[in-house]
């Protein structure tokens, strides 16, 4: 049997026959260069990375573009660093997936190390960070990790408490990561890049207003040197740039798994962490994968642009963004987790083969997408779209499940479908033209009853503003919700900016939504019912 080891890789006929490929380069050798001089930290130890720009890194290794590995580090969730790195010396098993059914098995060696961002992992980290070497740390954290106040503006307690402690008793993500800023600046202000790798629009904006205020309020306290924020604020020393990232990396699946098994790999135990983490010393992935990142490197850039990744102006990279997550695919990901898990679809290639699911996405992609997209120069919109339809959804070997997507969807409703309505408006569009759009706003509403369209309990996937938008909707049943009651329950969720991004009332859809959750909670089988209205000739 195959185990995720170092001791193991030594085998490398073994692993050979099982079809998996290995590094092709001293990891022993990369480990201690990186330790001594890191050029690459990254936060967010999850499967995007291991899958993305660790998987990057390993092939820069292999050709020699590299001579040093990333440094992975983890700051929510630890166990990912103690039951899955640690046991399996840093090291992880990447299974791609075609559409033909042709399947891709690599180890992943490039993190040379593993450090988590608590007690035991800072004095490290600190060591890092006051390192000159460094030239990017990096980010996928997901959009609510740069998160400091709530959607009325007042700032969240964890944030507000280390805004008057100080850094020496920071306690969340971001006053620990503006602690590790402080110390690169004490240590001699050395220039810096931090990326943020995430999924949502203007990252790098995100990360930057999130750390900038804890400085500034460390720094007018006296608890921070002078001159730290006018530090973080200089462009030509520390710079925030935004990106596009998009490949789709489900949670580890248990097909994989077992097919795995059948090659003789051991270690395929997935684990589900207290903080609700699905991991597993494997990562499975699909094969398309795009990264466009602003190029501001004021330390200089790792070369990843020898690995596929862009480097561009930060003009493209924003339409490159905006293509990608307001019109051609993290929209479509949407209307699927909501539907997907109100009919009781597993996969998401399954509902692909649904006429009216299949029916949705192209509306809102084709109709109601592409008329307002921007071309962004370095992609095509409808090529990168025509992929999206035609092979990437619809791929039957990706295990990706609406259940997965429906994580967080109040985070991404304004930019999946409100900078659309936006667009609609600022070009002279009417979005009462709308019709694939209304339909999922209405759809996710629905979605919060907790029920499936044959009326059983739903479990909802998690999401921080869940408490507060169920308690909207407390007293709605199915097949007894009036006009003004629906109206008293959405009104506020539907007239938010901070959920949608403009008040849907305002853009002339509100009540168009009211409309379609009240039709999809007429009973059993009312959700399926309106998506049969509404695209009728899909049979």
């Amino acid at each position: 049997m195959l185990h995720l080891n170092d001791a193991a890789l030594s085998d490398r006929a073994a692993w050979e026959a099982a079809g998996i490929s290995v590094p092709a380069y001293d990891r022993a050798d990369m480990i201690r260069r990186t330790r001594e001089q890191p050029i690459w930290l990254h936060f967010g130890a999850g499967n995007l990375f291991r899958a993305f720009p660790a998987a990057v890194a390993d092939r820069l290794l292999c050709e020699g573009v590299l001579d040093r590995g990333v440094i992975a580090a983890e700051g929510f969730d630890f166990e990912i660093i103690d039951r899955i790195y640690a046991p399996h010396d840093n090291l992880s098993l990447c299974v791609t997936f075609l559409p033909d059914g042709s399947v891709g098995k690599r180890v992943i060696g490039s993190v040379a190390e593993a450090v988590k961002a608590d007690e035991s992992g800072l004095p490290r980290l600190t060591e890092i960070f006051c390192s000159p070497s460094l030239k990017m740390v990096s980010f996928t954290i997901t959009e609510k990790g740069y998160s400091i106040s709530r959607p009325d503006g007042s700032l969240l307690p964890g944030i507000e408490a280390d805004m008057e402690s100080g850094p020496d008793g920071a306690q969340t993500f971001l006053a620990k990561l503006t602690s590790l800023l402080l110390a690169r600046f004490t240590a001699g202000g050395a220039p810096l890049a931090l990326v943020s790798m995430d999924n949502c629009s203007h990252n790098g904006d995100k990360l930057r207003t999130a750390v900038l205020p804890i400085a500034q309020a460390w720094e007018e306290r006296g608890l921070a040197t002078s001159g730290f924020s006018a530090y973080l604020r200089d462009e030509n020393r520390i710079s925030f740039p935004i990106s596009m990232i998009d490949k789709i990396t489900p949670r580890p699946d248990g097909t994989v798994a077992e097919m795995l098994a059948s090659t003789g790999f051991a270690d395929t135990e997935t684990v589900v962490t207290d903080k609700h983490t699905y991991i597993a010393p494997f990562v499975n992935a699909e094969k398309p994968q795009y990264l466009v990142i602003e190029d501001r490197f004021p330390a200089g850039r790792v070369p990843l642009d020898r690995g596929g990744i862009l480097f561009t102006d930060r003009n493209t990279v924003d339409r490159v963004e905006k293509m990608k997550v307001c019109t051609c695919l993290n929209p479509l990901h949407t209307a699927l987790a909501v539907f997907g898990c109100l009919l009781g679809k597993k996969r998401i290639s399954e509902e692909m083969s649904d006429p009216q699911l299949a029916a949705l996405v192209r509306t809102i992609g084709y109709r109601e997408g592409l008329p307002v997209v921007t071309d962004p120069g370095i992609l095509d919109p409808r090529r990168f779209l025509d992929e999206v339809v035609l092979e990437r959804l619809p791929n039957p070997f990706m295990p990706d499940s609406p259940q997965r997507i429906a994580t967080d969807t109040s985070q991404k409703m304004s930019v999946r479908f409100g900078e659309t309505v936006k667009a609609y408006l600022k070009q002279g569009l009417d979005p009462s033209s709308l019709v694939g759009i209304p339909l999922v706003c209405a759809g996710w509403c629905r979605y919060l009853l907790g029920l499936d369209d044959e009326g059983n309990p739903l479990p909802l996937s998690p999401d921080p503003l869940l408490p507060a938008l169920q308690s909207r909707l407390e007293g709605i049943s199915l097949g007894s919700v009036g006009e003004e009651q629906a109206a008293a329950a959405l009104s506020p969720i539907l007239s938010n900016p901070a959920i949608f991004g403009v008040s849907l009332y305002d853009a002339g859809i509100g009540e168009r939504v009211e409309f379609l959750f009240r039709r999809m909670s007429e009973g059993p089988g009312a959700v399926r019912r309106v998506l049969c209205e509404a695209f009728p000739s899909e049979k």
